[in-house]
């Protein structure tokens, strides 16, 4: 059974899949289903990385924003399930089961970072179901010019390791999120270094972390790119250090209905630094495919 309970307008809704339990929010009631994938790093979540999004797109879509496997309220994946399948592998999977659940069709698609290489992995995997599909700064599909890991991986890697998380090293962590840090002050950092702090997150963290390693990175979506149906939006920061504007040269090449919007002095969170262009640029690209 799925359970709700209403917060003001957002619904939260606890979803059983066979892999576990999904924790999904959901505000809006008309127009097309959007999803939204948050991000990878410490204390992340779907409303964490969206709330600040959801008043305006709101009123044209019917949002929903699952929490990944192992982060916010959903289950954490073991170490079995990390021998048997990468991550992106296991959130696909869950989300794809939560939306059958839910009695979601078809949908547009939103997802940045982790959650945008989920998002290129459902786009290419159950490709009439998503209808649109926009990626910000998406792992999986980006193959970077550069050395790896980026700066920003460097620092997410290292959070929950030498001494465990501290408000000190969120403070770096965002520092390297973003193009100018001081618009995110104490109470930012404190907010996001509290919700790193769960136990189970953190068991998972280090589980997730070692499996990267042993699989040497994110799934190599990009070798097929090509069979994303969906006309695709790619926004990316010019001054992201996580995953780097170079990388989105092979998706531009390989998508099929492709185009890219890039915003100077702004790093990897597209959807904070550039909060009202991010949101009518979403608007806009997805009510035309309406």
């Amino acid at each position: 059974m799925i359970t709700k309970t209403i917060d003001a307008d957002i619904r939260h809704h606890r979803v059983p899949t066979s892999l576990g339990e999904i924790a999904v929010a959901e505000v809006g009631s008309s127009g097309p289903c959007l999803v939204m994938l948050h991000g990878g790093g410490p204390g992340a979540s779907s409303l964490a990385n969206y709330h600040q999004n959801l008043p305006a797109l709101a009123r044209h879509f019917r949002i929903l924003l699952p929490d990944q496997p192992g982060f916010g309220g959903s289950y954490r994946p073991t170490q079995d399930d990390l021998d048997y399948r990468s991550i992106t592998e296991i959130t696909m999977d869950a989300l794809f089961q939560a939306l059958d659940a839910l009695g979601v069709g078809t949908f547009h698609l939103l997802g940045n970072s982790l959650g945008g290489a989920a998002a290129i992995a459902m786009a290419q995997t159950q490709r009439e179901r998503v209808t649109g599909l926009v990626l910000m700064a998406p792992g999986g599909g980006w193959l970077p010019f550069g050395p790896t890991p980026t700066e920003g991986q460097k620092e997410m890697f290292r959070y929950f390791n030498g001494g465990g998380p501290s408000e000190t090293k969120m403070a770096a962590f965002i520092r390297t999120m973003v193009f100018d840090h001081k618009q995110f002050g104490a109470e930012v950092v404190r907010e996001r270094y509290e919700a790193s702090l769960d136990p189970s997150h953190i068991e998972f963290y280090h589980r997730y972390n070692a499996a990267f390693a042993a699989r040497n990175g994110m799934d190599p979506l990009w070798k097929n790119l090509h069979k994303i149906k969906a006309p695709t939006l790619l926004l990316w920061g010019r001054d992201d250090r996580t995953i780097t504007l170079d990388g989105a040269q092979i998706m531009l090449k390989q998508i099929p209905d492709v185009q890219l919007h890039v915003f100077g002095r702004c790093g990897h969170w597209v959807q904070l630094e550039r909060r009202q262009q991010f949101e009518h640029l979403v608007i806009d690209f997805l009510r035309e495919l309406a």
